[in-house]
């Protein structure tokens, strides 16, 4: 499994680092299902993996029902709606904006390099294309795209039907795990649009459950060339601009921090990363500070502890995290004993 596509989901979760889980594709509202040419699950998914559909631009709405609590500046991770445009040119080139209560954060890529601006305390992030953790989302298609890859080895594939997503017809295709898999998911629903193969719209549900615990995706799409101008950024004036790693550019040596490990593949994959030096989970009856910006993990999780150390187990309905007292996040669509497994290892 992609260590982008789980990220979105762990790291989300476990730290509130990502607005939302990523930008993959919620349904524009129910229709008649269209009447497309029979495709095979193998066909469907092999033109999902070559299409190219161009530039395009959207509206993407998120419904989450995953059952976290509201974290100040992330307010797409709590339970409800939210909306963000998106706007893609090709080559990389791609543009996010996300309103909040408090004012919008932007994100654009030229295809060399990113930027991401808060206009609430109008800072700006600049990093290699790429680089920065919230990058793949001016790519609004690419992490649905990623999952079908992965997925389909551990997974029993087929098409259900077809519906009609942001006005475009669309076969449903259902990734569901194969009994080998250890997971709390139940399975993903991707809708294609049938033309240009692209995901539209994206459907977690959760073992245990009927309704979805997660929709992500476009309720209105165009396609054909943007805009050149919506790829570039300039910080308005008065904006503090910082380096990729979040600190501002005065030439410092990045912080140092392993290479995330991936323990698993499929389902049960779990992402294990320690976070930057300073940044360890922060824990007010160890008295450390918690650094400005992250949240209370006090206020997220419970205490738990093994052979691998101490820390604090956060869960929502599709996804888990434990995040070590020693600064490691581990984190995946898997129960807490598969967490725990590959924090030993």
């Amino acid at each position: 499994m992609s260590q982008s596509w789980w990220a979105r989901i762990g790291t989300g979760v476990a730290v509130a680092g990502v607005v939302g889980l990523g930008l993959l594709a919620v349904p524009a509202g129910a229709g008649a299902a269209p009447e497309l040419p029979p495709v095979s699950p193998e066909d469907l998914v092999t033109s999902v993996q070559q299409a190219k559909p161009g530039p395009f631009n959207g509206t993407v709405e998120l419904d989450n029902q995953l059952g976290l609590p509201a974290i100040p500046d992330v307010p797409q991770l709590a339970n409800g709606t939210s909306t963000a445009r998106v706007w893609s040119g090709g080559d990389g080139k791609g543009r996010v904006s996300l309103p909040s209560a408090q004012g919008e954060k932007t994100l654009v890529s030229d295809g060399t390099t990113s930027w991401a601006y808060d206009s609430a305390d109008r800072t700006a992030v600049k990093s290699a294309a790429g680089a920065h953790p919230d990058a793949d989302m001016t790519d609004p298609t690419r992490s649905a795209a990623e999952a079908i890859t992965q997925l389909r080895q551990t997974s029993d594939v087929r098409v259900d039907g077809t519906a009609e997503v942001a006005g475009r017809p669309a076969y449903e295709l259902v990734l569901t795990p194969k009994p080998t898999e250890r997971t709390l998911l139940r399975e993903v629903r991707i809708a294609v649009d049938a033309e240009k193969r692209i995901p539209l719209r994206l459907t977690v549900l959760a073992n245990g459950s009927t309704d979805p615990a997660f929709e992500l995706g476009f309720s209105a799409i165009s396609y054909g060339p943007q805009d050149a101008s919506l790829f570039a950024f300039t910080p308005p004036p008065g904006t503090t601009v910082k380096d990729g790693a979040g600190r501002p550019q005065t030439g410092a040596a990045k912080p140092e921090g392993a290479a995330p490990t991936v323990v698993g593949d499929g389902w049960d994959t779990v992402i294990v990363a320690r976070m930057p030096a300073g940044q360890a989970a922060p824990d007010a009856a160890q008295g450390r500070a918690r650094p400005e910006g992250t949240p209370n993990l006090a206020q997220l999780g419970t205490p738990v502890s093994g052979s691998w150390g101490s820390g604090r187990l956060i869960t929502t309905a599709v996804a888990a995290a434990i995040v070590t007292d020693d600064g490691r996040v581990a984190v995946g669509a898997v129960p807490q004993q598969v967490l725990t497994e590959a924090l030993a290892k």
